[in-house]
C-alpha cells in the first residue's frame, strides 16, 4: 500500500518544487540569476535558456552581469531580456550585458505579492487534484475488492494528512516569499 502513497506524495513534492522555481523567478529587489530562468533566446534555431549560452555573475546586490560565450548572441540576449516581463532595461557595452535592479516601489511589491499568492493557490489546487486522483484510484481498488472498506477509510485519512502537510508547506513558502518582497 505504501508504494501507491509514495507515487502521489512524489507528485505533490514535484508541485512544491515547481512552486519554489516560480518563486525564485519573482524579482525581490536584489539581483538573482534565477529571474533569468524563464528568459529564452533563439540559438542556432533552438529556444535556449540564457544560462546555457552565457555566464551570469552578480558583482553587487543590485546588478547582474551576463557574459555570452559567443559574442554573436549578445544582441539576442539583450532583445530577449527587453521582451521579457522582467521590467529591467539591459545595458549592452559590446562585451557584456548589465542588468541594474532598481529598488521596488510599494505598488510593484504589492503586484508581486499578488503574483506570489496566485502561484501558491495554483500549487495548492494542484496538490488537491493529486489527492482527488489518489482517492479515485483507491476507490476503484475498494470497488474491485483489492482493498477493504476499512483500508479505504485509513487510506483516505493518510492521504489527507499528506495533503495537509504539503498545503502547509506551500503556505509557509508563500509567507516567506511575501516577507522577502517587503524587506528593504
Amino acid at each position: 500500500m505504501s508504494s501507491e502513497y509514495r507515487v502521489y506524495e512524489s507528485k505533490m513534492e514535484k508541485s512544491v518544487t515547481f512552486l519554489e522555481s516560480q518563486f525564485a523567478s519573482v524579482r525581490a529587489g536584489r539581483a538573482n540569476a534565477a529571474v533569468l530562468d524563464q528568459v529564452m533566446i533563439s540559438y542556432y534555431g533552438t529556444s535556449t535558456p540564457i544560462q546555457q549560452v552565457a555566464s551570469i555573475s552578480s558583482p553587487d546586490p543590485r546588478t547582474l552581469v551576463i557574459q555570452p560565450w559567443d559574442a554573436g548572441v549578445l544582441q539576442d540576449v539583450e532583445k530577449a531580456i527587453q521582451t521579457s516581463d522582467l521590467g529591467i532595461n539591459p545595458q549592452n557595452d559590446g562585451k557584456v550585458i548589465r542588468l541594474a535592479f532598481p529598488q521596488l516601489t510599494e505598488e510593484r511589491r504589492k503586484e508581486l505579492v499578488k503574483q506570489v499568492k496566485k502561484y501558491g493557490e495554483d500549487c495548492k489546487v494542484a496538490i488537491r487534484n493529486i489527492r482527488r486522483d489518489a482517492m479515485e484510484f483507491f476507490k476503484k481498488q475498494q470497488k474491485t475488492s483489492e482493498i477493504t472498506e476499512d483500508d479505504y477509510k485509513n487510506t483516505e485519512k493518510d492521504m489527507q494528512k499528506i495533503t495537509d502537510k504539503f498545503v502547509k508547506e506551500v503556505d509557509d513558502l508563500t509567507v516567506k516569499k511575501e516577507k522577502e518582497l517587503f524587506e528593504l
